[in-house]
């Protein structure tokens, strides 16, 4: 195992963590629309129960995700998660109000009333995957930061910052990019879309799964009009490209280069795409068919997988910077050591185990369908 492929061995589990991620915002997509959805107030609470029983997968996916990046590229957790601040914290506080709503929202001496946590779940239905995919559209568009690692061996400074964001805006400068916003709505709608097909395939309810196949297209259309034009911009854009000496240039068509060059990972993603294509078209033609979520969700995974992937494999920044092209941080100039690496990659073969036991558990929470009767429980949300 070379440093090389170490790099590019968690290059891979961390865009596996995030795609994981991405198809388990159905939970927040389901929550966007609970109110249309579920119509009535019996209705929304079989969406939130529903919901209620996945929300922590989502939760948990989105803090190891958040650790694999600390633990095999620093510098990019330092340098994200540190100067872009604002944008993570408000991501981080809209999953807070999820958890905390999720909890309080039925409870009793509830003062602030259901429909008060009901719009904080609304809330972070809309703003968390809008501003995560805004996020994963910095990887491809680039954000206003400074690296200065000069500054770690520098005498005179009590408190050496290795990277600093170039203006006050800590990272909410992205959303004036209109094609990071383009990104963002787009995993806005894809969570949307998700939501309503888990919701149909979960809950044993004529009346929501219904008016879910008509939700369905509402969502489902915007999501493809603004991924294709996304990806189209993505092929013509130029690219953040660095050469053996690990100096960052701008490379015309970097992007469809690498689709080009990294074939497999492009048949995978079409692959994704049809597989994603199929569950809403089969759900929306079907009256009877309620399993779109499993062939639209592996498609998401498949999908976003190797997208995250052509923005660092093949000589790419992936974190590009637009204050200074060579702070863009890359898989060499960012990872962690070797010695981190390796030892992390055997603790890594421990996470098919893992896998396996959240199968289970989903398995076992999901094997039976939720209905009215189970609302009225006292465990119910």
């Amino acid at each position: 195992m070379s440093y090389e492929f170490l790099q590019h061995y968690w290059c891979f589990i961390v865009s596996l963590l995030g795609a994981i991620l991405v198809f388990l915002l159905f939970v927040q997509g389901a929550n966007s629309v609970a109110r249309s959805l579920g119509y009535t107030d019996e209705g929304q609470r079989l969406v939130y129960n529903s919901t209620g029983r996945k929300w922590e997968f989502t939760f948990t996916t989105l803090v190891t995700f958040g650790g694999a990046f600390f633990a095999s590229f620093p510098l990019f957790y330092s340098t994200s998660f540190g100067g872009a601040y604002w944008l993570w914290m408000i991501i981080l506080f809209t999953f807070v109000l999820q958890a905390v709503s999720y909890e309080f929202q039925n409870k009793l001496g509830n003062f602030l009333g259901p429909k008060t946590f009901q719009f904080f779940l609304t809330l972070n239905g809309l703003l968390g995957p809008l501003l995560l995919g805004g996020a994963v559209a910095t990887f491809f568009e680039g954000s206003n930061f400074i690296v200065e690692k000069s500054n770690l061996v520098d005498a005179g400074a009590i408190t050496p910052v290795i990277s600093h964001w170039a203006n006050a805006s800590h990272g909410l400068d992205a959303l004036l990019n209109p094609w990071v916003l383009i990104f963002g709505l787009a995993v806005m709608f894809l969570a949307r879309v998700l939501g309503i097909l888990y919701i149909m395939n979960n809950v044993a309810d004529e009346d929501i799964r219904s008016r879910g196949s008509v939700r369905l297209i509402g969502a489902a259309v915007p999501f493809l009009i603004l991924f294709v034009a996304y990806l189209a911009h993505l092929l013509l854009k130029d690219g953040f490209a660095y050469d053996d000496a690990g100096v960052i240039f701008m490379e015309p068509y970097k992007y469809l280069h690498n689709f080009i060059d990294m074939w497999y990972l492009t048949i995978v993603l079409l692959v994704g795409v049809v597989l994603v294509l199929y569950g809403i078209g089969k759900t929306i033609v079907s009256k009877d068919y309620i399993g779109g979520i499993w062939p639209a969700g592996i498609g998401t995974i498949l999908t976003v997988l190797p997208l995250l992937l052509m923005s660092a494999w093949n000589h790419t920044a992936y974190y590009p910077s637009t204050a200074d092209l060579q702070s863009s941080l890359t898989l060499a100039n960012s990872c962690s050591s070797e010695f981190t690496l390796r030892t992390m990659f055997y603790v890594s073969l421990l996470v098919p185990f893992v896998l396996a036991y959240i199968v289970y558990a989903w398995r076992a929470i999901d094997s039976k369908k939720l209905t009215k009767e189970e609302i009225n429980d006292g465990h119910a949300y």
